[in-house]
């Protein structure tokens, strides 16, 4: 980012800010934590900003909200290069890099129609085995259809 350019977002006194978001997936986030803009809460959506780290990058900031360990594995999923940011009293009292499991049981559902996960006279949690983290592609274990980082964010459970 060139000198005259510069970005200007106000810090949040209590919340959680997620970083290192790959850019344009920024949506998607907002999508996993349920947020459509009626909510009556601050946020505030960066995207494709500049990033030494990883090019271009999203930013979402949340004020009042904290992420439950449900929200994060989602995150992951769809965005494993984030940094999770919890501010309180304007000051970033805990950071976390999001972690993909090795196998993801129950977040997402298996694109397959005819795949067993999908039965609802079958009482299975759909599960996945991370083949590669970035990008993201899973396997199903029950059917053996790879899931691509694509197809991922429609398939939020």
């Amino acid at each position: 980012m060139n000198n005259n350019r510069k970005l200007i977002v106000s810090k949040i006194r209590n919340g959680t800010v997620i970083d290192h978001i790959p850019a344009g997936t920024a949506l998607h986030v907002l999508r996993i934590l349920g947020i459509t803009g009626r909510e009556g809460i601050v946020v505030a959506v960066l995207m494709n900003v500049e990033s030494k780290k990883i090019g271009k990058k999203d930013i979402v900031k949340v004020e009042n909200k904290e992420l439950d360990p449900n929200e994060v594995n989602k995150i992951a999923l769809i965005a494993p290069t984030a940094t999770i940011n919890i501010i309180r009293d304007y000051t970033v009292v805990k950071k976390v890099k999001v972690k993909l499991q090795d196998i993801i049981e129950g977040i997402i559902r298996c694109p397959n129609p005819n795949c067993i996960s999908n039965r609802p006279s079958e009482p299975i949690k759909s599960q996945f085995k991370v083949i590669q983290k970035y990008p993201v592609k899973l396997l199903c274990l029950y059917c053996g259809r790879y899931v691509t980082r694509e197809e991922i964010a429609t398939q939020l459970l």
